[in-house]
C-alpha cells in the first residue's frame, strides 16, 4: 500500500532506515572484526577501524589450521542432499493431498501439520539409538535423513496450500489430452508450482545450514563435521588464548552462504509464501 501523506512517508523510511543499520551493523562490524590481530582488540576500542595492513590472512588462516575446508564441504553435501530429499517427498505428498480425495486425507494432513508443533528434543534421545543400529552415526546419510525428516511438515503444509490454489482446468485439460497422472504433475503441475517449492527449498536450505544441536549429537568424528559445529570446536579449541581476528573470519564464512542465497531468493520467498495464503 503506497504511502501518501509526506510526514507519514518520512516516518516509514527512517524506520526502515534504522532496521537497516540494525541489521547491516553487526555484519559490517564482523567483517571489520575479521581483519585485526589480537593488540587492535586488546589496546585499541573493539569497535575501531582495523589497521592497516587489513589481515586477511586470518580467513587463510581459518580455513587451513582449523578444517573449515572440510566443515564447509561437509555442510553442502548435508544441506543440499537433505533439502532435495525434502523438496521431492514434499512435493509429492503435498500434491496427492491436495490434489486427490480418498479416505484419510484430511487425518494425514493433520498429522503433518501437528508436527509442527512437536520439539525434535523429544524424539533426540530414541533417534540416535535408530541411527546407531542402523551404523548412520556419524555419516553424511544419517545427517540427511534426519534433517529432511524434519523439514517435511512445514513443506507438505506449504505446498498444500499452494496445490490449491492451482486451476483444477489445467489439470483436467492435461488428463483429457492423455497424460497420465505422473506426467500430469511433474510436466503441469511442478512447473506451476515453481514459487512454492523455491520457498520451500531456500527455507529447509537455510535451515539445515546453521543447525547445530542435531549435529552435534548425531555426529562426534571430526571429519563429519558441519560449520556450525567446526566454529564451536575451533572456540573450544582456542581456550583461553582466543584469537579473536580468525574467530570472526570463521564465523563470516560461516553465514556469508545463507546471506547470499536469502538476498537472491528473498522475493520468491516472500511470494510463495503469500501465493499459497489465499485462494
Amino acid at each position: 500500500m503506497e504511502v501518501k501523506n509526506p510526514f507519514a512517508k518520512l516516518i516509514v523510511w527512517l524506520i526502515l532506515l534504522l532496521w537497516s543499520v540494525a541489521v547491516l551493523y553487526p555484519l559490517i562490524w564482523t567483517l571489520l572484526d575479521s581483519l585485526k590481530n589480537n593488540e587492535q582488540f586488546f589496546f585499541n576500542m573493539p569497535w575501531a577501524l582495523p589497521k592497516f595492513p587489513l589481515l586477511w590472512s586470518n580467513f587463510s588462516y581459518v580455513w587451513n589450521k582449523y578444517n573449515f575446508s572440510t566443515y564447509f564441504v561437509n555442510s553442502i553435501v548435508v544441506t543440499a542432499g537433505s533439502t532435495l530429499l525434502a523438496l521431492i517427498l514434499s512435493s509429492t505428498t503435498a500434491y496427492v493431498l491436495a490434489r486427490y480425495s480418498f479416505k484419510g486425507n484430511k487425518i494425514l494432513l493433520t498429522i503433518y501439520i501437528a508436527a509442527l508443533t512437536i520439539p525434535f528434543a523429544l524424539a533426540l534421545i530414541p533417534l540416535f539409538f535408530l541411527l546407531n543400529d542402523l551404523q548412520l552415526v556419524n555419516t553424511w546419510l544419517g545427517l540427511i535423513l534426519v534433517y529432511a525428516a524434519l523439514n517435511l511438515p512445514f513443506g507438505i503444509f506449504l505446498l498444500v496450500g499452494f496445490y490449491k490454489t492451482l486451476p483444477k482446468e489445467i489439470e483436467e485439460a492435461a488428463i483429457i489430452d492423455g497424460t497420465s497422472h505422473y506426467g500430469t504433475f511433474f510436466k503441469v503441475m511442478l512447473p506451476l508450482s515453481q514459487p512454492g517449492l523455491i520457498t520451500v527449498m531456500i527455507t529447509n536450505m537455510l535451515n539445515n545450514w546453521n543447525e547445530y544441536f542435531l549435529g552435534v549429537v548425531l555426529t562426534n568424528d571430526p571429519t563429519k563435521y558441519t560449520l556450525p559445529i567446526g566454529l564451536a570446536v575451533m572456540q573450544a579449541e582456542m581456550q583461553y588464548r582466543v584469537e579473536w581476528g580468525p574467530l570472526f573470519a570463521g564465523l563470516l564464512i560461516t553465514t556469508l552462504p545463507t546471506l547470499i542465497v536469502y538476498m537472491i531468493f528473498q522475493r520468491q520467498i516472500a511470494g510463495g509464501i503469500t501465493a499459497g495464503a489465499v485462494k
